[in-house]
């Protein structure tokens, strides 16, 4: 797949909730994801596609309701792309609350290889 089709197809994934299904399809086994900010839940950095399956998992977890979630369409470069992620949400422990985040990838040999994200 190209940088284009992987983040048509995670932005479309994304769009319906399936984070699950985007990182079984689209990342690679030794994908890294960075966090903005170290936490006690999620640390700062994860490797390996199971080990962000699974933050994935906990961030489920601590989420009691989302309201309401917007995916931007993605911007490429050749090996790179960034979307938006708002999302308005009531976590177990803190609250309704709305979220932005600036989404990066890295894109390498049709596989998503790391994911940043900013606030």
């Amino acid at each position: 797949m190209t940088t284009e089709e992987i983040a048509d197809r995670l932005v479309e994934l994304c769009r319906k909730g399936d984070f699950a299904a985007a990182q079984s399809e689209l990342f690679s086994d030794d994908a890294v994801s960075i966090e903005q900010h170290s936490t006690p839940e999620f640390g700062k950095e994860t490797k390996g596609r199971q080990a962000i399956k699974d933050k994935g998992e906990k961030w489920n977890a601590m989420v009691e309701k989302v309201h309401s979630m917007d995916v931007s369409e993605p911007l490429i470069a050749a090996n790179s792309f960034a979307c938006t992620l708002n999302m308005h949400i009531t976590m177990k422990e803190h609250g309704e609350m709305n979220m932005a985040e600036l989404c990066v990838y890295t894109v390498k040999d049709g596989k998503i290889t790391s994911e940043q994200f900013f606030m």
